[in-house]
């Protein structure tokens, strides 16, 4: 980031070190998205094969977006987003759901569980964030929308499903201690 930009941002009393943080813990859960997504769409089969494939692959390019703008954000604040995936365990806040069955419904159970993590993560970053970072702000308020959408799109279709609409109230968010 420019000296004057980080300068705002730390005026405003933003810790920019510790936003950095979060920001590489977000930008690592946007990988496992990607491709949990991804590879959930190689490997899919069942009911609604064709929609739900569709759907994650959409997703899978969103995700990878998201990542994007996230790594770009850490460098304009003078930080590196996380370089190795190995790290990406260690830093980021919702597991990785490994898509070992391939039944559509238990797919999509998983990436509503990870999606209802990340506007979780997102909802926090924005209180974390609390108006001092303009910037920032505005690409979480963008993911957030994803997020969002996602989690929608992906409850529509498994309401479709016998017995693959999510139950109970809690977000069922994996989100790591």
């Amino acid at each position: 980031m420019g000296m004057k930009g980080r300068e705002i941002v730390a005026k405003r009393g933003l810790d920019v070190d510790q936003l950095i943080k979060l920001l590489n813990k977000a930008y690592s859960d946007e990988w496992f998205a990607y491709y949990q997504y991804w590879v959930g769409a190689k490997v899919a089969e069942g009911v609604l094969f064709g929609p739900i494939v569709a759907e994650m692959t959409e997703h899978a390019k969103e995700e990878l977006h998201h990542a994007n703008r996230l790594a770009e954000r850490i460098c304009q604040l003078g930080g590196t987003p996380v370089l190795s995936p190995e790290d990406w365990y260690k830093e980021s806040n919702c597991e990785y759901l490994v898509p070992a069955n391939p039944e559509a419904a238990v797919l999509l159970q998983q990436n509503i569980a990870s999606e209802r993590c990340a506007i979780e993560v997102y909802e926090n970053l924005l209180e974390f964030i609390d108006g001092k970072d303009p910037v920032t702000e505005d690409i979480i308020h963008d993911i957030l929308a994803d997020e969002v959408d996602h989690e929608n799109d992906l409850e529509a279709l498994a309401k479709a499903i016998p017995g693959g609409a999510p139950k109970g109230k809690g977000c069922g968010c994996p989100v790591k201690k």
